[in-house]
């Protein structure tokens, strides 16, 4: 009995769904949704990254400073190129996470190739961990007014 009253309503709640009309978007821009790869509902897929204290902790200050200055330098680098569309530290926490970014790309392996290119996760001394993840096409819209915003650069 339980298994029919179940199926019923899982075949009742998929009519439901399958019937519902897709509302229009009266501000739908064509254009724009092209310029930023928007599927239809506005949304298109990305790299998260997750940063994470890397196992190299055993370079000296001045060294570290050095390879901090090289990550910020390569995430200005890859800002400047479009593929990196949102980065920025994380509070203290028990995992050990640092700080976020978030890739133009699907792909897992292009975004490893702009890991690469960072000395701080080169020398070790951040490991990341990457997802998928699906999310606002406009994200990128935001880096056009981001220079203005803070007072002071990194």
């Amino acid at each position: 009995m339980k298994r029919i009253l179940l199926a019923t309503l899982l075949m009742c709640t998929c009519a439901y769904v399958g019937a519902q009309e897709k509302k229009a978007n009266p501000k739908y821009n064509e254009k724009l949704a092209k310029e930023y790869g928007a599927d239809d509902y506005g949304m298109k897929m990305y790299v998260l990254v997750i940063l994470k204290t890397g196992s190299n902790t055993t370079e000296t200050k001045a060294k570290t400073d050095s390879l901090f200055a090289g990550h910020m330098a390569n995430m200005g680098k890859l800002v400047q190129q479009h593929k990196l569309i949102v980065a920025g530290p994380l509070g203290k926490n028990d995992k050990s996470y640092r700080g976020i970014f978030i890739l133009n790309t699907k792909s897992l392996d292009e975004a490893k190739e702009m890991l690469a290119t960072d000395p701080a996760v080169k020398a070790k001394l951040l490991d990341a961990e990457l997802f998928n993840w699906y999310g606002s096409a406009a994200l990128p819209a935001y880096l056009k007014v981001d220079e203005q915003m803070g007072k002071y650069k990194f």
